[in-house]
């Protein structure tokens, strides 16, 4: 063995001598974290543990294929690759493990998310973006099983993008499409369906992606003839190896105990998905779990003592231990002094990362203790407070959370007192919960200039003779703009491209931008908002376009789980701005009809929820939207496409505010609320109730999240004293979510001489055709009467019953 190849280069049999004994040092440091890991967890220091070992010798030799610009996006087992492409040191891991908050010390989440979940930094303090081309790049993890797998195909079709368009600007995110996405899953979680669908739409696109199938043979219990057909993920899906003159698959098997042929897989896996952007199915057998599933559990209870000793036997740590040293790279007592020395290395990080930790709650018991025994000889009470005082000298756990409760439960002893050490305890209660908070609770939505609240509004403007259009028309002359002039935008959706969508907001785009930046995808609404997640997280604009409200309901989760969190599980330091479009609210029947706004709304927090009225103030949200760094989802109208509209001279350049209501009609008599088709219903109403001399107020909400943030909503209560909130959700939805932010968050119950009350859709989904609309949801007539009811409380002699 005088010369070896490994990815092109000719090494000395010293240089690969040195890079064999460093791949092993890898794979011991890993493995080391991980069983120190789980005692860390059984011994109380940590909460949870789910841990890498088993998989080192299989990740080394990814890293080896994984260039700088390249993306993962992985799972909670991905730890020792983490550690070979250098993002993961043996005090982060333990950091992790222990939730730090400190971004520095725990860079993969600030101990937002527990151990095992990964990711780089994409931002720079002020949420702009780095050169993703100089790193090498990881999204943040999620834990549902395969709920990484949708943003990993937005992540490869972004390079395929970046390579067939010329007139984008990728210097920080490509250099002509030569990044490969690589996925990581478990065996068991091939069983999920965002694993199908993201990998037929992979083979469908040709897109540069490598999945690798971690393959232990079990589900957490469940061994493979319960997940999988034929017990094997590749045999049965050969119907997607690529052939001559066709799309699909390369895929390759490999046993995850092989170095060499590990290291040769992965080099033909990047050869293939980079130069050719073919995807590859990567499947490593024969994995072990050395320590079980997680820390909840061991596999003794459900594994055979063969399988066990099985296990022992192909530990890909031990194979490659007897192969380095069958291959004259090391000798056996080498290698035990080298893991020796791992083993010390591991336990003093370990022990630096616990003192790291604990570090803030010992200078703040500290405090607290210093101003609980003045308190001792000030207070009245101070007998209750020295038992908390010497609680919190014993307390080993240097939890923020024990220090800060002990702090507010004095408090209560000092209810009646008034002196400066009750107010210096109620000082340093405030500052440190001030100082702490935002630990766990800051960049739900962006900190940067970019804020979608920050963005300005700018009116539409009319010519004097401006000609009234189709709403639809509008819209796709907005689009048109858009396209113009933002090159890095791109939309995408069932019937987006060749129609111009179902309601021709987008008709004609295709033909003028291509098919790369207006395209049509397949029935499989979680995979496309996973190409808007993975294209916005490599710097591209993605407008995600799903059909109906309704469908949205298949994507949901992967909005909920990943988009709706990425900056915030990442703490600001990556950002997906995804603009998913859709449309809504009242049509025909149960499935083209639902407003489950109440549900999405609640469920993707961190997102922007907006429901413009009609086509151009829709039209303004996407220009606000393209020029913030936040994600959002756009309900349009249905029902309004062919409703008339004036047609702006400022495409492209009007701005609707986010988190600003609108005043559609002033009034004096009581406030109506709504949003989205039915807000035009109460614009009838109002008119037809100025028959009957009720003069109300009508106000357009128009983004659900934020709410109203200049508090414009309790001014039109302080005026009128009466309120309505006008839903065609069903009952304890939108409505609820609407009035707790009147009533509670702007206390417009000070102004209410009655009651405020709701008026929503039935309970059950909307019943076909008109009929069924009108009996389902609330009509004009229910409207009117609602508002009657409420005036005639106030006034019955001028407003008698109706009924």
């Amino acid at each position: 063995m005088s010369q070896v190849k490994v990815q092109d280069k000719e090494l000395s049999f010293e240089e690969f001598q040195k890079q064999v004994v460093e791949d092993y040092k890898i794979a011991v440091t890993s493995r080391e974290c991980s069983l120190l890991g789980r005692r860390e967890v059984l011994t109380g220091k940590a909460k949870f543990g789910i841990f890498g070992d088993g998989k080192e010798v299989p990740q080394i030799a990814w890293a080896k294929a994984f260039k700088n610009g390249d993306w993962r996006s992985g799972y909670y087992r991905d730890q020792t690759f983490m550690m070979a492409i250098g993002h993961l040191t043996i005090e982060q891991f333990f950091a992790g493990l222990y939730a730090n908050t400190d971004i520095e010390q725990e860079p993969m989440s600030a101990g937002r998310q527990m151990g095992g979940h990964f990711m780089t930094h994409s931002l720079d303090e002020k949420g702009q973006w780095k050169n993703l081309n100089e790193q090498k790049n990881s999204s943040p993890d999620i834990s549902p099983t395969a709920g990484q797998m949708p943003r990993l195909l937005g992540l490869a079709q972004a390079s395929k993008v970046y390579r067939e368009e010329k007139n984008i600007d990728a210097q920080k995110f490509s250099r002509d499409g030569n990044e490969i996405a690589w996925g990581t899953i478990g065996n068991a979680s091939t069983s999920e369906g965002l694993f199908w669908e993201t990998f037929n739409a992979a083979g469908v696109l040709q897109v540069p992606m490598v999945i690798s199938v971690w393959d232990d043979d079990y589900g957490i219990s469940v061994p493979a003839k319960y997940q999988t057909t034929k017990e094997n993920i590749s045999e049965i899906l050969q119907g997607f190896q690529k052939e001559e003159g066709t799309n699909g698959y390369e895929i390759l098997v490999v046993k995850g105990w092989d170095y060499v042929n590990l290291i040769e897989t992965y080099q033909k896996a990047e050869t293939i998905a980079r130069e050719q952007h073919v995807p590859v199915l990567i499947h490593v057998i024969e994995v072990t779990q050395p320590q079980g599933h997680s820390t909840s559990g061991s596999h003794e209870r459900y594994k055979s003592k063969e399988r066990l000793n099985w296990e022992r036997e192909h530990d890909c740590n031990l194979q490659m231990r007897q192969w380095m040293i069958s291959n004259g790279i090391a000798t056996e007592e080498d290698l035990d002094q080298l893991e020796k020395e791992i083993k010390s290395k591991v336990r003093k990080g370990k022990q630096a990362a616990w003192k790291a930790f604990g570090k803030r709650a010992k200078t703040a018991s500290q405090e607290l203790i210093s101003v609980l025994e003045r308190l001792v000889k000030t207070s009245e009470n101070g007998s209750f407070v020295k038992p908390v005082i010497a609680e919190l000298k014993s307390n080993d756990e240097p939890l923020k959370s024990i220090i800060i409760a002990s702090a507010r439960k004095v408090l209560r002893y000092l209810r009646h007192e008034k002196h400066e050490v009750k107010a210096e305890l109620v000082q340093w209660i405030n500052g440190f919960s001030n100082e702490v908070k935002p630990d766990y609770s800051s960049h739900l939505y962006s900190h940067s200039e970019w804020k979608a609240t920050n963005i300005d509004a700018v009116a539409p403007a009319y010519d004097d003779n401006t000609k009234e259009v189709d709403g639809r028309v509008v819209l796709r002359d907005n689009f048109d703009k858009i396209l113009e002039t933002r090159p890095e935008t791109l939309v995408f959706g069932e019937d987006s491209g060749e129609i111009g969508d179902v309601n021709q907001g987008l008709e004609g785009l295709q033909k003028k931008y291509g098919k790369i930046r207006v395209s049509d995808t397949g029935i499989r609404e979680a995979t496309i908002i996973g190409q808007g997640i993975g294209m916005a997280l490599r710097g591209l604009r993605p407008i995600a376009e799903i059909q109906y409200l309704d469908y949205l309901l298949y994507g949901l989760q992967t909005m909920s789980d990943d988009l709706a969190t990425i900056h915030y599980r990442s703490k600001g330091k990556q950002k997906a701005p995804l603009i998913v479009r859709t449309r809504g609210h009242r049509l025909e029947g149960i499935w083209h009809s639902g407003s489950p706004m109440g549900g999405v709304m609640n469920l993707i927090r961190g997102m922007n929820v907006l429901v413009p009225r009609n086509m151009t103030q829709a039209a303004g949200f996407y220009n606000t939207v393209l020029e913030s760094d936040e994600p959002a989802l756009i309900v349009e109208c249905l029902n309004g496409y062919r409703l008339k509209e004036k047609m702006p001279n400022n495409l492209g350049e009007f701005k609707t505010p986010v988190g600003v209501v609108e005043t559609i009609k002033e009034g004096k008599d009581i406030t109506l609320v709504s949003y989205g088709s039915t807000l035009r219903l109460v614009e009838q109403t109002a008119k037809e109730l100025q028959e009957v001399d009720i003069d109300a107020e009508v106000i357009d909400i128009q983004s659900l999240v934020p709410f109203d943030l200049n508090h414009d909503i309790v001014k039109s209560v302080q005026k009128t004293n009466r309120l309505l909130v006008i839903d065609e959700d069903v009952p304890g939805g939108a409505s609820s979510y609407i009035l707790q932010n009147i009533i509670d968050k702007q206390n417009a119950y000070r102004y209410l001489d009655s009651q405020p009350q709701t008026l929503t859709a039935n309970a059950h989904r909307p019943a076909y055709g008109t009929d069924g609309d009108y009996f389902s949801k609330p009509s004009t007539e229910d409207i009117f009467e609602k508002v009657y009811a409420i005036m005639h409380e106030f006034k019955p002699a001028k407003y008698p019953k109706l009924y």
